[in-house]
């Protein structure tokens, strides 16, 4: 994935975060990764693009600068790489995989293809204790994926550690603060990998920590009152971590000057409609206008098997009672948006308004996979939350007091039941999932495991097969059972869940759910395999 270019962060947020570490991308499926890692130290990152200038870069004062890793060779035609200047701006900078080998080239080293490409765990074995390396065990485990390599380093640059199969592992110039490892430090497969990206950003880029929750809310509160001032903000609320932690954030920061509007499309679990408007009324006492839309949304998908299609026309006719709702509750000036940092890094959903050069909305990211607001229905944007990864949104949710099951509640796709239900939805298929389903989260629940699992969730199947119960034959439906463990949703792997726990499962669904006789269970991973079905 290369970025393409990414706004700068604003004025405030430098102020807010005078400690900040860039990283520049060039195509790494882990730079994202990185950013996290080094907040996870509690120190502010930011993912930019490798077409970034110094003199960008110098107006930003970073304390340091990594290079990411990528799928090129720095001797491919048209390899992306960085402007040189950077070299000489005095800011301690790290070269990761590709990162490294730039660094190399750049600087008047030789990168050559390796005699055997190296990929996986790796021994590291390290000659120089110091720096980059202070308190990283000798011969730990370090995730290699290189086919090329360093053969000749620039002039004032030394070995740091090595493996068996490459004898630069990593380099230093120490007095110039030019870092590179051949290694992958920030993947969980790295058992030195954070110790070594704290001695980066504490002892040689010589950060503070200074990026907090506490501190993310003092601004962000303040950012809100002086961006929205006495105008009113419209919210599409989901009920996910996103849009509820962003409601309370406004609530907080501008009270009644907020309109929550919940859409029930009919896609949701069983009861959880109901539960969620309760919960912001009488227990947050945060108002929300519900809206009642699930058999315009079935009539839609009457006769549509194809899940993009379904996608579509869902994200489609959400627009629709969206616009309907703002017009009968507005006017409203602004429009809040859950967008997360990866939504800004990996797409730019916006447009800018060439008059006011204001940021105006196309899509609505609180419900994903929704589609675009149509362009002549514009709003000005308050996106507090475009900063923070999906785990610092919870940070901040659980510490301006949004209750855990909504902090802990695992991600729900916007168009819901819809894309679980294989083929045609139909309001007795969607009956029959949404009753397996509240099975499935009861027996997790009652086993403790909820929030060991990354998600949860039954699957109907449009096909039937044979059974028999009670001594007669049954022709019904089966329920897929996928249960996964992740990190981060861009892996994960199937539950490996006690046997009992999947047969009270089972049971419960064929003795409870009518129109069920047969339960499965998925143990595909992903890749090569998605975690949800369509």
């Amino acid at each position: 994935m290369i970025q393409t270019d990414i706004p700068l962060h604003s004025e405030s947020l430098v102020q807010l975060n005078r400690q900040m570490i860039v990283i520049l991308d060039f195509g790494s499926q882990y730079s994202e990764l990185i950013a996290r890692r080094i907040r996870e130290t509690q120190v502010y990152s930011e993912v930019l693009s490798y077409r970034t200038t110094a003199e960008q870069l110098q107006q930003l004062n970073p304390k340091g600068i990594i290079l990411s890793g990528g799928p090129s060779s720095v001797y491919d035609n048209g390899a992306p790489v960085c402007d040189p200047q950077i070299w000489h701006l005095g800011i301690p900078i790290l070269g990761v995989c590709y990162g490294m080998q730039l660094m190399v080239k750049q600087l008047g080293g030789e990168v050559v293809k390796a005699e055997r490409a190296e990929y996986g765990k790796a021994s590291l074995l390290i000659d120089d204790p110091t720096d980059l390396f202070t308190n990283v065990e000798d011969r730990t485990t370090m995730w290699m994926s290189h086919g090329d390599s360093c053969n000749v380093l620039p002039e004032g640059f030394e070995v740091l550690a090595h493996t068996e199969n490459t004898s630069c592992a990593a380099i230093a110039h120490h007095e110039n603060k030019l870092y590179g490892v051949q290694f992958h430090p920030e993947v969980v497969h790295s058992i030195g990998g954070l110790a070594l990206i704290r001695n980066f950003v504490y002892h040689i880029c010589d950060c503070e920590p200074t990026w907090t929750t506490a501190a993310f809310v003092e601004e962000a509160i303040r950012e809100i009152r002086a961006r929205v001032g006495n105008k009113r903000v419209l919210l599409a609320l989901s009920g996910g971590v996103d849009s509820s932690t962003l409601a309370f954030l406004l609530h907080k920061a501008i009270g009644d000057q907020l309109t929550c509007v919940f859409i029930d499309q009919g896609f949701m679990r069983k009861l959880e409609p109901e539960r969620l408007v309760k919960l912001f009324q009488e227990q947050f006492h945060i108002p929300v206008e519900y809206v009642q839309a699930r058999d315009r949304f079935l009539a839609l998908l009457a006769g549509v098997t194809d899940p993009e299609e379904k996608r579509r026309r869902i994200g489609h006719e959400f627009i629709s009672v969206f616009e309907e709702a703002s017009k009968s509750l507005g006017p409203f000036d602004y429009l809040a948006q859950g967008t997360l940092y990866p939504d800004v890094i990996e797409s730019a959903d916006t447009n800018v308004d060439p008059k006011t050069g204001e940021r105006v909305a196309v899509k609505i990211k609180s419900h994903h996979n929704v589609g675009g607001l149509p362009k002549d229905l514009r709003f000005k944007l308050v996106e507090p939350l475009r900063k923070l990864f999906k785990d610092e949104v919870r940070k901040v949710g659980r510490s301006i007091g949004l209750p855990e099951e909504i902090v802990q509640r695992q991600p729900f796709p916007g168009p819901g039941l819809a894309i679980r239900i294989l083929g045609e939805v139909t309001a007795d298929r969607l009956n029959i999932l949404r009753d397996a389903d509240l099975i499935v989260r009861q027996e997790i629940n009652r086993q403790g495991m909820y929030h060991e699992l990354w998600q949860a969730f039954a699957v109907l199947l449009p096909i039937r097969s044979v059974g028999v119960m009670g001594d007669q034959r049954t022709y019904a439906y089966p329920i897929v059972l996928r249960l996964v463990k992740s990190e981060d949703g861009m892996t994960a792997d199937w539950a490996r869940v006690p046997y009992d726990l999947l047969e009270t499962i089972s049971n419960r669904i064929v003795n409870e759910v009518q129109g069920v006789n047969r339960v499965v269970y998925d143990i595909t991973s992903k890749p090569p395999g998605t975690i949800e079905w369509e």
